[in-house]
């Protein structure tokens, strides 16, 4: 059990939490709490904090500058004309105390997840993980219904050479390949192994297709811990990576020559009430239910827009190419890999689907949320699913098309709110423009000697 899990709500059960769980920390010898919190890309921010300060910390919050959230990967302030000049104000991260746990690379360091709120103790609305909790209290409230999530994310290890990095582990046709021909240096289980530590459940780990190239499945679970564990996962691939000098990356499309690497999102439903999987019908043909087929058609009708989430750097469209095992339409099939959205042959209690647009770059907390948001459209409109035969919409081929698709999807944008489709495009607009004045390397290969 994870130190803390039985962290009650109220006030006088969160002070017998802290209680307790100082206790346990103290009996670990723990000296600090390291506390994170994503930003708007799914990267972790966040500061070491001293054991004997963290329950005034849990009691009052740490304090963060508020634009945080919303800086560029370059390391500069976001300074977006759709974002209002507040002068750079805090905000607190307050400790979940349930996601307290152990981190094994770090001598004496247990880590803890935070909700973060404004000095009036208002929820702020572009916190990813907020946004996922606020879409997880939609679908309980209004269909009785809690969101079931299992994350599939792709990577590459890399090795230093010389000023550059290069690919680890570096063969080809190694997929679904364990053991030391794969993977020299045992990485996979060093991952695995950390994983335990900070409860992921990550469930199985091989080599991909790419050279260096690697995948980890994690089990399913309730919306907000799936994503929390999702996010813990990314940070510490990179950290056990970084232990052993290698570096782990995310990126989408990080070689020319080498498959791309997607996130891919397995959904379902489970009826608050009587416990079941509200995608499963035994009555029908293909064993799945109206309300499932529902939710299909509400992501693949939104699904352009759903882009923007899904792939959301300039690098990500280089991996959405024909015959890439990744979609380049919104359509569905059953058990089928190529297309948007993928049934697994599994019925019953695992009826699920799989979102197979997501770019390995993408925030766990806003992909999640996004394409329940679109399902819950679906459910709620009675949308009607396409034949599988149905070519389905193309998708956006760059970032500036699918920003462009969010905003045209006035429904979509509705349900998201105004507060996150402006952070997030004011974000992503900054990074286009940003990139439009770089010079790259084809660039210079393709003019510089004949131009």
């Amino acid at each position: 059990m994870a130190i803390g899990a039985n962290f009650i709500g109220n006030n006088k059960g969160r002070q017998s939490a802290i209680e307790q769980s100082m206790q346990e920390l103290e009996q670990k010898g723990v000296k600090f709490v390291r506390l994170l919190y994503s930003d708007i890309h799914g990267f972790p921010r966040g500061k070491d904090i001293p054991l004997e300060f963290f329950p005034s910390v849990v009691e009052e919050g740490q304090a963060f500058c508020y634009w945080n959230i919303v800086d560029g990967l370059d390391g500069s302030p976001l300074h977006a004309p759709e974002m209002p000049d507040r002068g750079y104000p805090d905000m607190k991260a307050i400790p979940d105390l349930s996601t307290l746990a152990m981190i094994p690379w770090e001598k004496d360091t247990v880590q803890c997840l935070a909700d973060l709120v404004d000095h009036e103790g208002r929820k702020i609305d572009i916190s990813p993980r907020q946004f996922l909790k606020r879409v997880t209290k939609l679908f309980k409230e209004n269909l009785a219904v809690t969101p079931i999530l299992a994350h599939e994310l792709e990577f590459y290890l890399l090795q230093k050479s010389g000023n550059s990095w290069e690919r680890y582990s570096d063969k080809q046709g190694l997929i679904y390949t364990v053991g030391y021909r794969s993977d020299e240096r045992g990485l996979m289980q060093k991952f695995m192994e950390a994983g335990k530590s900070l409860h992921l459940q990550a469930t199985a780990a091989n080599h991909e297709h790419g050279g260096g190239q690697f995948e980890v499945n994690m089990l399913h679970g309730e919306s907000v811990a799936a994503a929390d564990r999702a996010f813990s996962f990314k940070n510490m691939i990179k950290e056990v990576a970084a232990c052993n000098g290698l570096m782990a990356t995310f990126m989408g499309k990080p070689f020319t020559d080498q498959p791309g690497s997607g996130f891919h999102l397995h959904l379902s439903l489970v009826d608050e009430h009587h416990h079941h999987n509200v995608f499963s019908d035994p009555s029908a043909r293909d064993g799945i239910s109206k309300n499932m087929k529902h939710f299909m058609a509400g992501i693949l009708h939104h699904a352009p827009a759903l882009t923007a989430f899904l792939a959301p750097t300039i690098n990500a469209y280089k991996r959405l190419i024909p015959n890439n095992i990744a979609p380049v339409a919104a359509d569905w099939g059953y058990d089928n890999r190529h297309r948007f959205i993928r049934i697994p042959p599994e019925r019953g209690s695992s009826s699920r689907m799989e979102i197979r647009g997501g770019d390995g770059a993408a925030n766990p907390y806003l992909i999640s949320a996004v394409c329940l948001l679109a399902g819950y459209n679906g459910i709620i409109k009675e949308m009607e699913l396409q034949p599988e035969t149905e070519p389905g919409k193309s998708l956006p081929r760059t970032l500036t098309e699918s920003l462009e698709k969010l905003h045209a999807d006035k429904d979509l944008c509705d349900l998201i709110g105004n507060a996150m489709v402006t952070a997030y495009t004011a974000v992503k607009r900054t990074e286009i423009e940003r990139y439009q004045t770089y010079v790259t390397d084809w660039e210079l290969n393709e003019y510089v000697y004949h131009l």
